[in-house]
């Protein structure tokens, strides 16, 4: 009897931990978007950046696609890209989290 209550127990508790592990995290989703060369400019692991929920400036809006209509996005800065002439890398991403929209860099300093 204390073996057919516990496998429905044991079911539930499997099921109801189960995250989804299709769902990439935001960072390896900016990452994936990236050109070959831009991945190599990363210096050490995508996760070594920042993620902000931006509202589309028109700074913004001049680098993510023309057809992306909410007013917020997630900006993902991977830090320690930055070269002589342009601040970090900067990879827009929409906020389902599924796709990036556009990509530019950090106003340099």
């Amino acid at each position: 009897m204390k073996k057919i209550l516990f496998l429905p127990v044991l079911f539930l508790l499997l099921t109801g931990c189960n995250t989804s592990a299709s769902e990439l995290p935001i960072e390896m989703v900016a990452y994936n978007s990236l050109s070959k060369a831009e991945q190599d400019l990363i210096p050490a692991s995508p996760k070594d950046s920042t993620v902000t929920k931006e509202n589309v400036s028109h700074e913004i809006k001049s680098v993510i696609d023309n057809n992306y209509s909410k007013e917020q996005v997630y900006a993902v800065v991977f830090n320690n890209t930055e070269s002589s002439t342009f601040g970090n890398l900067v990879v827009y991403i929409d906020l389902d989290k599924e796709e990036a929209v556009g990509k530019g860099y950090e106003d340099k300093e």
